[in-house]
């Protein structure tokens, strides 16, 4: 699978809500890590075990109903790419809608993600669930430092 493709099947899985498909296809020691993290919230998983543990409960936080918009640009590296998309949706606990952008910089060897850096905007993040605390607790529990 191609780091396009990879890209691809990956947002069907979010789409799905299979998580467990979703985690299974990063490599078994890849990286997941979150740059713009705020403090108490994982800035870096290692492993497929971590990440598939950390996004176990998503669908129960968020609803993805939609990726209303995505670009995938292709690095100079063959094997890097930057996903540029919009997920939509709703807040579970709150009912509200959720609406997110993301820029993720993904790295791909032998058809698994090695490296997937998410850029993301947890202030938004935060107003969306409710609160940094929310969205600290909804997505670890705490349990990821």
């Amino acid at each position: 699978m191609t780091p396009r493709e990879l890209v691809d099947h990956a947002l069907t899985l979010l789409l799905a809500k299979d998580m467990a498909g979703f985690a299974g296809l990063w490599a078994t020691d890849g990286v997941l890590e979150f740059p713009f993290a705020p403090p108490g919230y994982p800035t870096r998983l290692d492993g497929r075990d971590a990440i598939a543990d950390y996004m176990r409960d998503y669908p129960s936080i968020v609803d993805m109903r939609e990726i209303t918009s995505r670009t995938v640009h292709q690095s100079v590296d063959p094997n890097v790419v930057i996903a540029e998309f919009e997920a939509a949706g709703i807040v579970v606990a709150s009912g509200k809608s959720y609406r997110m952008r993301y820029i993720a910089v993904i790295t791909v060897h032998d058809s698994e993600i090695r490296h997937y850096r998410d850029y993301w905007n947890p202030a938004a993040a935060a107003e969306l669930l409710g609160g940094a605390e929310q969205l600290s607790s909804a997505f670890h529990g705490g349990s990821h430092e």
